[in-house]
């Protein structure tokens, strides 16, 4: 595999905006020319489609900001249904997820882009089978880190813990980026403010939570207004 151009989008916890982040992303490199894609290593957690197709919510919203049509690449090798640690999932289907296979389905995503946004799946460390995890995936890809960090009560030591176990890899953190939940913080800009003093690496902006007509609703991606929302409140430095 050449070289690769984009990021690696990584964050504190599940749920805490790693789509969300991702998706504007791809906008924004869109935005400057660039043909952007997204890819996923695995996904747990399914929904039928209209039609009946088995469907994922990130790679849905992937799909919408990569402009494909569904079905028109292959955005993700591990699709696994149930919503849960994707090792856990992959075991009781009789399923072991191979590092080589994800780089495999990596490297056909590479040769229809100019820039890959990589999003990871939960945390930085979550297992992917019984020696590996994503930080080795992320080792392997070599892509600059976006940290995400979901602004809730224990998110200062989720974000300090995840940027020790980054440089622990050898890898870069390009930057950070805050993102408020469906409910906002007590105390945000203070702690906004501690993050900022506390991670070596550019603060990238803040998501303020989601007007309610953009929040997502349950089996459903983002939409690209919501997409083009978050887009608005960061910032995005080449690499």
């Amino acid at each position: 595999m050449t070289k690769l151009s984009g990021f690696f989008v990584t964050g504190t916890d599940t749920e805490v905006g790693k789509t969300l982040v991702s998706g504007a992303l791809i906008l924004k490199l869109r935005e400057q020319g660039k043909k952007v894609l997204g890819f996923k290593p695995v996904v747990a957690g399914t929904y039928r489609g209209a039609n009946g197709d088995v469907l994922n919510e990130d790679l849905e919203t992937l799909r919408i900001a990569s402009q494909l049509a569904e079905g028109q690449l292959e955005l993700c090798p591990y699709i696994l249904d149930l919503p849960a640690a994707p090792h856990l999932i992959a075991a009781n289907q009789g399923i072991t997820i191979e590092l080589n296979t994800i780089m495999q389905a990596l490297s056909q995503i590479q040769k229809q882009s100019d820039y890959l946004i990589v999003e990871g799946a939960g945390g930085f460390l979550i297992p992917l089978n019984n020696d590996e995890d994503l930080g080795d995936f992320a080792q392997q890809i070599n892509l600059p880190i976006i940290l995400v960090v979901g602004m809730k009560l224990g998110c200062i030591n989720h974000a300090l813990l995840t940027q020790e176990a980054i440089k622990t890899r050898g890898l870069k953190i390009a930057g950070w980026i805050a993102n408020s939940l469906a409910t906002e913080m007590l105390l945000l800009i203070e702690n906004i403010a501690t993050l900022q003093a506390r991670i070596d690496a550019p603060f990238l902006g803040h998501i303020p939570t989601l007007p309610k007509a953009l929040q997502k609703v349950d089996n459903s991606p983002y939409s690209i207004e919501a997409l083009r929302f978050a887009a608005e409140h960061i910032q995005i430095r080449n690499h």
